[in-house]
């Protein structure tokens, strides 16, 4: 008898043993999983944290996006992008580019984005594009007093744009009806050049005679010598948006609904109101 209470013990000792075992090892396999899912949520916020927002625009874009006199990148647009870069934890890197690679510069990934007075119209299909923040339009800029008036004043004149610009784009787009309008001008076509900076002198110098641009852009020009320039007509209405690759229409939409936050609380206000000396102008912002 005393042998049978003695194994009867030991087998009841066996299984607690047992059991305790068990119940460590689950509490280990617990704290395992805890440990990984805690390191996991880590790796997901360091990821979020280090999502890269590089942003494309035009070194000679006054006053949306231009290099300062201290050799850095400056620009209205620019600073809404560092802001909504902020807002999102996002790693902004904004990088001059060759306006004319632009859409294969987005193509491969080499920039996020292109915020830099950007039209969107004509571009819907190539881009996945924010809300419109900017009304904008294209126009004929020409020397203060020039005899152009009207687009038939244009006749057998030398026209200027931007390679790659929307103006060039509307321009040569029969759809549109302007490109009739083109054939009318010295050339029967619409000369380009690299940049708005050098398109303006060559306007000062009088080697062309017309500069055909976004509103905004004669806006700076006239800014900075109000005597020098005039908006002889405007050619086609449209609008700023940014514009990004045509499968990332998710971070287009943080854009936009950041960009509404920060009309909300006043910080767009502030950004146009500290450009608007180069010609920004308030009444042309447009997302609510």
């Amino acid at each position: 008898m005393k042998k049978k209470i003695v194994a009867a013990v030991a087998a009841c000792a066996a299984l607690a043993l047992s059991a305790c075992l068990l119940a460590g090892c689950s509490s280990s396999s617990s704290s395992a999983s805890a440990s990984a899912s805690a390191s996991a949520s880590a790796s997901g916020s360091a990821s979020a944290a280090a999502t890269k927002f590089v942003v494309g625009f035009d070194a000679e874009y006054p006053p949306y996006g231009f290099m300062g006199d201290d050799g850095k990148p400056a620009g209205f647009d620019l600073d809404l992008a560092t802001e909504v870069a902020k807002r999102n934890n996002w790693t902004i890197e904004l990088q001059a580019i060759d306006w004319d690679a632009k859409d294969a510069l987005v193509d491969s990934g080499a920039i996020t984005c292109i915020w830099n007075g950007f039209t969107m119209e004509g571009r819907e299909d190539s881009y996945a594009f924010s809300k419109p923040y900017m009304n904008n339009s294209q126009v004929i800029m020409v020397k203060k007093g020039s005899p152009i008036k009207t687009e038939a004043d244009l006749a057998g004149k030398t026209v200027l744009t931007q390679t790659g610009s929307a103006a060039e784009e509307l321009l040569n787009d029969a759809e549109e009806g302007l490109a009739d309008l083109m054939a009318t001008f010295a050339g029967g076509k619409v000369n380009t050049i690299a940049d708005y900076t050098n398109a303006v002198m060559q306007l000062e110098s009088g080697a062309v005679d017309a500069l055909a641009c976004d509103s905004s852009i004669a806006d700076y020009f006239m800014a900075q010598k109000a005597d020098a320039y005039e908006i002889a007509m405007v050619l086609s209405p449209e609008h700023y948006a940014v514009g990004f690759k045509k499968d990332n229409q998710a971070m287009a939409d943080t854009v936009t609904a950041t960009l509404q936050a920060m009309v909300k609380d006043g910080t767009v206000a502030k950004i146009i109101d500290k450009w608007a000396s180069e010609g920004i102008n308030k009444d042309a912002w447009c997302l609510e």
